[in-house]
């Protein structure tokens, strides 16, 4: 093992220079390259659309219009609106420039990074590879990506269409186990992108600050649906149950419980549990809208979170075929298991509320902001309230997961549930420097920032108040 990662180390650090040296060559990459480069994605992303949906399909159950609505068809949206607003975003930023530092004019200059280093996750194997590469493209840099091992099929289709798509000095993707990552994060890069857990997070962020690289984290954390007295319970269950369940609860903003007013605590527990049968049935094994958590081991650690005395429907599963059935538990303690880990499956716990403080308390208890909050109310005053006083990384209101879709949002998380943001523009930002420029005139030269500074002061005075 120590001569493979010695070999590993070796073989990084020499890809990693050939990005570099590309990079300092042809800096900053053009418009024209830049788009060409994503357009080539685009076509590779549609010429493989079939074998990646079958690949989420063998890695985890994804159906083929999940797949393509969270996955293939998510990228190929972004690539579209990133080539479109591309030139917009490149164009350098004019601001205003302060009269005691006339006559000169400012701008802002999106500038690349450098050789970025991008890590994705089994969760969503192909959009959260790919829409970073495509914000760190846009923005001029040249990538190493590292994809996820929990999900080999997936990862040879990725690995396959990118480096048949691009110069390996421009854009190369790796899969493999955990060595290879600790090889590449060794390795010194300009800019580091993960998505996952916070714990491998922190591994991630003590071994960029040895080389002082930045870093994104997109992490995740607990996500409360709070829904009030007001709230449109029959919409609430609809999309509490279509955010839970969507990837299998394998979604970093998956609602990871409930907080409902007492007041209608059980008619929203009657319509929550007749909405699972319906769309699931007694049975959901066989059902093609449920995935299948990754691997063995992730669903041993979501069915002992299950307390099958607090069961309201669901509760089933099958460790070796990766199924957890569709659950809702009641009557939820925040010192049980499940209120003291992210779920992350389709595993859903209901607790009640009397007041507002007492779900900011429940909130404000567990160890992270959430990535996301999700507000059902029917009240102006009430949305506001809790959206001032509820920190994460996101809020829906009278829906769940939905902000992700909208690429003009920033999204990130806060605290321990992520550090930076991106897609959209926000991502192209996330992969840039805002570099400052000041160009001055030399028809004027004003004598007062010069010595000697006699019966100047005075006049200093009048210019900084």
């Amino acid at each position: 093992m120590l001569e493979d990662t010695a070999f590993l180390m070796a073989d990084y650090e020499q890809r990693v220079q050939a990005q570099r040296t590309f990079f300092m060559k042809n800096k900053p990459f053009s418009l024209a390259y830049r788009v060409q480069q994503l357009t080539r994605l685009k076509q590779a992303v549609t010429a493989n659309k079939s074998a990646l949906i079958g690949a989420l399909n063998v890695d985890l159950h994804k159906s083929e219009f999940e797949a393509y609505l969270t996955e293939v068809g998510f990228v190929l949206n972004e690539l579209t609106d990133t080539i479109k607003h591309l030139k917009k975003w490149m164009k350098p930023k004019k601001v205003s420039t302060p009269y005691f530092l006339q006559p000169a004019k400012s701008h802002i200059h999106a500038t690349p990074l450098g050789v970025c280093l991008i890590i994705s996750p089994f969760n969503y194997p192909v959009s959260l590879c790919l829409s970073p590469l495509i914000a760190a493209l846009a923005a001029g840099n040249t990538c190493i990506i590292k994809t996820s091992e929990l999900t080999p099929n997936v990862s040879r289709v990725l690995t396959s269409l990118i480096n048949a798509t691009f110069a390996s000095e421009y854009v190369h993707c790796i899969s493999g186990e955990v060595e290879h990552v600790t090889a590449l994060l060794a390795q010194k890069f300009d800019h580091i992108f993960f998505t996952g857990s916070s714990e491998v997070g922190k591994i991630v962020m003590q071994q960029a600050a040895k080389q002082l690289t930045p870093v994104t984290l997109e992490l995740g954390g607990k996500s409360p649906c709070i829904v009030c007295a007001d709230a449109n319970i029959d919409i609430a269950v609809k999309r509490i149950v279509y955010g839970k369940m969507l990837n299998t609860g394998q979604t970093c903003v998956a609602p990871d419980y409930v907080l409902v007013d007492d007041s209608i605590k059980q008619t929203f527990l009657d319509k929550l549990v007749a909405r699972i049968t319906e769309l699931y049935g007694d049975n959901a094994f066989n059902n093609e809208a449920l995935g299948r958590i990754v691997n063995q081991r992730h669903t041993q650690r979501i069915s002992e979170l299950i307390e099958q005395d607090k069961v309201l429907v669901g509760g089933q599963f099958d460790i070796e075929q990766g199924y957890i059935a569709p659950t809702v538990m009641t009557n939820v303690d925040l010192s049980d298991a499940i209120m003291q880990q992210e779920i992350f499956g389709p595993v859903l716990p209901v607790l009640g509320f009397t007041n507002y403080d007492q779900v900011l308390q429940v909130i404000e208890h567990l160890p992270a902001h959430p990535l996301a909050a999700y507000i059902f109310s029917e009240s102006k005053q009430t949305q506001a309230l809790l959206n001032s006083k509820i920190q994460a990384g996101g809020i829906a209101i009278n829906h769940c997961v939905q902000h992700l879709a909208n690429p003009n949002l920033p999204f990130g998380g806060v605290g321990l549930s992520g550090i930076g943001s991106y897609h959209g523009k926000h991502g192209f930002d996330c992969f840039s420097h805002q570099k400052s420029v000041l160009s001055a005139s030399t028809w004027l030269d004003l004598p007062l920032l010069y010595p000697p500074y006699k019966n100047k002061l005075s006049l200093l005075k009048r210019l900084f108040k």
